[in-house]
């Protein structure tokens, strides 16, 4: 937001959290701004379809899968037309959002209220507005109750800041083109997340099955290189899922590599609360004073999350929903054991209908390829350095997508409550983008826009310097 400049002038408004707004904005009550209309559809509900307030706004709901807020009672519901403003003024600290403007046709629980923008008022922009201060909770202090409710009364003596219509429509323009920006890059990191938690899954299983081969070079900068197995070092492995191996490999069942040792009984209560991790089928669930396992060790889920793998570096406490493995129960390498078990798909074998669960002798069943110990670690060596330069990357792109929900919040705050003047940039704006861009926009999203005020690409960049 460097770009983005203050008004000229400003004036105080004496209301503590909003302070001064452009000289020429006016500060009205919502009374002024918003009326209040709630129309019942009775037994024309078949009529409507039926809509929800999230975080993404007013949306469309299956009526054969309602969730949250509705009433059994479909003919209680109310009507919303398209440009009708949504709120929800109760619950308000459990609200994802308690607000949206519809664009649609349709009906909404009665439980919500509903107004409809009078005057001068833009209904966008007092969206805009009201996720500015449900973003920072400013409702908080009105709300009362059990139910955290704001009455209606309450609602419409809120003072809003409005800028005259024109501008309205510029401030809107201009949010409605940053956001579409802002989305994009967020769905670019979100897809390059995913193809970078498939690489890693894909690298696992090609490196532990044999199909490429890790070899140490002499170059500090990249200490391994990745090759494919030529045919002729290659035997059929009589597996299906497994293919061919290397020659010089095994291939044996689960049970003659390692044992799945039952975790024990530890209730809560019987929890001393010391410093060793606590493991149960979905991870670590709490701590005690004393392990059951040595260190390092492998835990795999038996229940509930069965078949999930995990690893310790320390001695945990396993509970009786999980397996352990420790050196007690296995020759091999406990890390390359760890990648190995993840190939298996231990969490697709279950018999146990009602609780769903992991019996040890079906996945002692499971045939593995076995390379020579020394190999073993190696691998486990080559894997470690690989996933810790993926999921730097991984971790990278979420604090980028982190700081672009920041960049996103606080603009939408600066530009409704007058903090920054983007009537200039709004004016020479494009046509705004289409939410699902194509595979050119999307190239496009990686170099910076000239009528960007900042470039949404940098954002980590902007953020650190501010």
């Amino acid at each position: 937001m460097k770009n983005l400049k203050p008004y000229p002038a400003y004036k105080d408004t004496s209301i503590p959290w909003l302070g001064k707004v452009p000289k020429h904005w006016e500060v009205m009550p919502n009374r002024a701004l918003l009326k209040k209309r709630k129309k019942l559809v009775g037994n024309r509900y078949s009529d409507y379809q039926m809509l929800s307030l999230t975080k993404q706004g007013i949306i469309i709901r299956d009526l054969t899968n309602l969730k949250g807020k509705f009433s059994s009672d479909l003919g209680t519901s109310q009507e919303v037309r398209p440009g009708d403003l949504v709120f929800c003024l109760f619950d308000i600290p459990e609200t994802p959002r308690t607000i949206g403007l519809s664009r649609y046709l349709g009906m909404i629980t009665s439980a919500y209220t509903i107004f409809e923008p009078i005057g001068i008022c833009l209904g966008e922009f007092i969206e805009r507005f009201y996720i500015a201060m449900d973003d920072r909770k400013l409702l908080s202090p009105l709300y009362t109750g059990l139910r955290n409710t704001i009455p209606t009364s309450v609602f419409l003596q809120i003072k809003t800041p409005l800028p005259p219509l024109s501008e309205q429509t510029a401030i809107v323009r201009f949010l409605d083109y940053m956001d579409s920006r802002i989305r994009k890059a967020i769905r670019l990191r979100k897809k390059r997340i995913s193809l970078l938690e498939e690489y890693k899954q894909a690298l696992i299983s090609e490196v532990v099955t044999g199909k490429r081969e890790v070899r140490r070079t002499h170059d500090p900068q990249k200490p391994y290189e990745l090759h494919t197995r030529p045919p002729k070092m290659m035997k059929d492995s009589g597996i299906p899922w497994l293919g061919q191996v290397p020659k010089h490999w095994e291939v044996r069942r689960l049970k003659s590599v390692c044992f799945f040792i039952y975790g024990d009984s530890l209730p809560g209560e019987s929890r001393d609360q010391g410093s060793v991790p606590v493991y149960g089928s979905n991870g670590c669930v709490g701590y005690h004073s004393t392990p059951n396992t040595l260190a390092p060790c492998i835990i795999i889920g038996r229940k509930g999350s069965f078949g999930k793998v995990r690893y310790s570096t320390s001695p945990v406490f396993a509970i009786d929903t999980t397996f352990f493995i420790d050196s007690r129960h296995t020759s091999a390498d406990l890390r390359w054991l760890f990648f190995l078990l993840g190939c298996l798909r231990l969490d697709e074998i279950s018999k146990d209908s009602a609780v769903p669960g992991l019996d040890r002798e079906d996945a002692y069943k499971n045939y593995l390829p076995l390379p020579p110990l020394s190999e073993q670690t190696f691998i486990a060596e080559y894997l470690d350095y690989q996933i810790a330069k993926i999921e730097s990357a991984i971790a990278s792109d979420k604090r980028i997508m982190e700081l672009l929900e920041e960049y996103r919040t606080r603009l939408i705050a600066d530009v409704v409550t007058g903090k920054v003047d983007v009537r200039d940039v709004a004016a020479q704006l494009p046509e705004a983008l289409p939410e699902d861009g194509t595979a050119d926009e999307e190239m496009a999203d990686e170099e910076t826009d000239p009528h960007l005020p900042v470039d949404v690409d940098t954002i980590s960049e902007q953020e650190n310097d501010d």
